[in-house]
């Protein structure tokens, strides 16, 4: 199964790692934009349904952070030492912490306070909570968009490294396509959070939805063109650049996923969520990898 699907890519696609990762970008940013336009039929997801989708795309984003980018990176090291790749985890999560500090949390922006004052009686009315623009809807949405645009950035990289660790022998095009079908899985939950979130601010549904999966692919798209020319072009940055994306994701699941999915009481079902997700993508690594 796994060699047939890879053979039938490399037939249909070519052995090219640019054009790889090319298609590699349309095709996550395809899920983003098909969990956006999900708010076109299922018009009103709850709480609960969304946090247990996040949960699920959280175990996936976890599980694809260890089997397609960390251990294929260690294993990439030529002493086999698993220092570069350990490097480069800390170096993504501290980029990404870094530019949390630019961009306001994703939990600020979907509930209009800051994540410390949650919990809070009159969280509500404190205004050091309130969004610091006179719009707060528009404030809320653009604020919302720059900050989940930020967290694709990462994901986008992750298949980018994984198809041009296949053209550099430390990896396959079956572990690529396996990271590019978990990162395009979870899209679906993210992309349909995002429009959830504009469309609560009063935006136009299905406006909305579209202009979320365009947004996606132009952040994606060149973020895996960088990936696959940053591993082909300088083959010695592969653990670093495996092990980046692989702490950007992380920080990402522990920063902004995790804590969003237990705002609201619906703990357990993302609990199982996230075990789910991890389950779903530990089976796409064994069957595609």
């Amino acid at each position: 199964m796994d060699a047939t699907l890879a053979e039938t890519f490399v037939d249909y696609v070519g052995s090219d790692p640019l054009v790889q990762g090319l298609v590699g970008g349309l095709v996550i940013a395809g899920f983003n934009l098909l969990g956006a336009s999900l708010v076109l039929v299922w018009r009103d997801p709850t709480e609960r349904a969304l946090d247990g989708a996040l949960g699920f795309a959280a175990g996936v984003m976890l599980a694809a952070s260890f089997t397609s980018l960390i251990l294929p990176g260690i294993e990439a090291t030529p002493s086999g030492s698993p220092l570069p790749v350990l490097a480069g985890v800390l170096l993504g999560a501290l980029a990404l912490d870094r530019a949390d500090v630019l961009v306001p949390h994703a939990h600020y922006l979907l509930t209009g306070r800051k994540r410390d004052d949650a919990a809070r009686p009159d969280a509500a009315t404190d205004d050091g909570g309130a969004v610091p623009i006179d719009d707060e809807r528009l404030a809320s949405v653009v604020l919302f968009i720059l900050a989940i645009t930020l967290h694709n950035m990462p994901e986008g990289l992750a298949v980018g490294v994984g198809f041009g660790s296949a053209a550099e022998g430390a990896g396959s095009v079956g572990d690529a396509l396996a990271l590019m079908f978990a990162i395009g899985i979870q899209n679906i939950p993210e992309g349909l959070a995002v429009s959830v979130a504009a469309i609560n601010a009063g935006f136009d549904r299905r406006t909305y939805a579209v202009l979320t999966g365009i947004r996606s692919g132009v952040v994606e798209i060149p973020l895996v063109i960088i990936g696959v020319v940053a591993v082909t072009q300088a083959s010695a940055i592969l653990p670093y650049a495996m092990g980046f994306a692989a702490g950007a994701m992380l920080f990402v699941i522990s920063d902004e996923i995790v804590p969003e999915t237990h705002l609201h009481g619906n703990e357990r079902v993302a609990t199982l969520g996230t075990i789910v997700g991890v389950v779903v993508m530990l089976y796409l690594d064994i069957s595609l990898g």
